[in-house]
């Protein structure tokens, strides 16, 4: 079992967005008992808070659901249990090394990494643009399957 955990500041938007489009793809592939896919955030801002609409809509455009997601906190102890820590961005991957305290095993990156690219996900939640943010993750998550098959 492949244990992906995405990250971002609130979990309301992006790793939400990257949760169940990873999870939409690698069911589609036929691995979706391969994979235990979550997501979390680094702030305690939006937690309990159900996936943004904008965002929800987003994904809904794109046959993806993700009814029933609230707002989670990554923990230090999240550490050991899974295999990925997937950021957003650059403040989301220096947010996470803060709550581990390091990250001895390289379990952090940075999802468009796996894309090729060194940009962050672009953040709907100043921009408004869902649908570009839906392609960077996309895109990243893409990667990052392609990345994990070449690893096994």
């Amino acid at each position: 079992m492949i244990r992906i955990m995405f990250v971002c500041h609130g979990n309301i938007c992006r790793s939400p967005m990257a949760e169940f489009i990873m999870k939409k793809l690698v069911s589609d592939m036929g691995y979706g008992d391969d994979f235990y896919i979550a997501s979390s955030a680094t702030s305690t801002e939006e937690i309990g808070n159900p996936v943004y609409p904008p965002a929800k809509s987003e994904l809904a455009k794109h046959g993806i659901g993700c009814s029933g997601k609230t707002s989670v906190q990554l923990k230090k102890s999240d550490y050991e249990k899974y295999d990925y820590f997937i950021g957003m961005d650059t403040a989301n991957i220096r947010n996470m090394n803060r709550i581990f305290g390091n990250d001895k095993d390289g379990k952090i990156y940075k999802l468009l990494t796996f894309a090729g690219r060194g940009d962050d996900v672009a953040d709907p939640w100043y921009s408004r643009d869902f649908e570009t943010t839906y392609r960077d993750i996309d895109e990243g998550c893409r990667g990052l399957i392609k990345h994990i098959m070449e690893e096994l």
